[in-house]
């Protein structure tokens, strides 16, 4: 073997590394700054594709172009009204100005922290500054139909002079100005949630079933009163049939006590003799009977038409 060959080899290896070591790539989703002993120098490079650096003395410090999240941390707070609630926020943001984020927070770590003192402190100041009404509401909607839900229009709809979406505005505005020299841009902010506290949901929890309670109650009444008035007129129509149904009965049974009263006066002026007769035999067919003993005196009428058969 050539004994330059070693040296070319190491030579090339060198080489190599120096160009790697000069070499970095800035994605598409990517931006970069580059520093030189922990210091920037020149401008943020924006432009995804191969770029230069000197090797050994310069760093390429990647940041993200994209959107980024903060998820902040439930947070008791009191509102104006004295009602103490747990709020739980979220917000987007981006990196802006590379050079001054690194400069200001040096990376995303440093900014979440930021954010969390910003954002968490810009919160309580509007919570605390609004009643919770405004809080959980947005706007004055149009009232319910009170007919069907047994409410009032004012325990339904107490209106809002704010509303949610102002004090989120409120937030980012402030939050905003806070955020404007550190090289970030904050793109929304939203309540992910708000509850009472604790010790204030059993009570809060305890005045609302109540309140349903007394809407039931009221439900219930009604409909006892209304029960009570469709009983009332079926009493009444029932009372008014069965007597329309007692005189018309009464009328047809004396009208047909008064034909058969003409039948038998009419049947006795005829031949009194027979109808006497008639009825006498009537009269043995509804008392006599095999299973019937009778003792009767000679001079019985029953026995009158027996003894003198004609």
């Amino acid at each position: 073997m050539n004994r330059s060959q070693p040296i070319i080899i190491v030579a090339l290896l060198i080489v190599t590394f120096l160009v790697g070591s000069s070499v970095y790539t800035v994605s598409e989703v990517n931006q970069a700054i580059i520093t030189q002993f922990g210091e920037p120098v020149g401008e943020p490079v924006t432009e995804p594709g191969l770029h230069f650096k000197l090797p050994f003395v310069q760093r390429a410090n990647m940041f993200e172009k994209r959107f980024l999240e903060w998820d902040g941390f439930p947070n008791q707070v009191p509102t104006r009204d004295r009602r103490f609630i747990w709020v739980d926020t979220y917000a987007r943001w981006r990196i802006t100005d590379p050079l001054l984020f690194f400069q200001r927070l040096r990376d995303e770590r440093g900014a979440q922290s930021r954010l969390d003192d910003i954002l968490d402190g810009e919160t309580r100041n509007a919570v605390a500054r609004h009643d919770l009404i405004e809080i959980v509401r947005s706007s004055n909607r149009e009232p319910l139909d009170t007919a069907t839900t047994g409410l009032d229009e004012e325990e339904i709809l107490e209106p809002i002079e704010i509303g949610r979406d102002q004090i989120t505005t409120e937030i980012m505005e402030a939050a905003t100005a806070a955020v404007g020299e550190l090289g970030i841009e904050l793109l929304d902010l939203r309540f992910k949630r708000i509850n009472y506290i604790a010790d204030v949901q059993q009570d809060v929890f305890a005045r609302m079933i109540a309140e349903r309670q007394r809407i039931a109650e009221e439900f219930r009444s009604e409909g006892r009163g209304e029960s009570a008035r469709i009983q009332g007129e079926r009493e009444r129509d029932l009372a008014q049939i069965q007597s329309e149904a007692f005189r018309s009965a009464e009328e047809i049974r004396g009208s047909a006590d008064a034909e058969a009263t003409q039948v038998y006066a009419d049947a006795y002026g005829s031949d009194a003799g027979f109808y006497a007769f008639t009825k006498s035999l009537e009269t043995y067919e509804r008392t006599m009977d095999p299973d019937t003993f009778f003792i009767l005196g000679t001079d019985s009428e029953l026995l009158r038409f027996l003894e003198t058969p004609r």
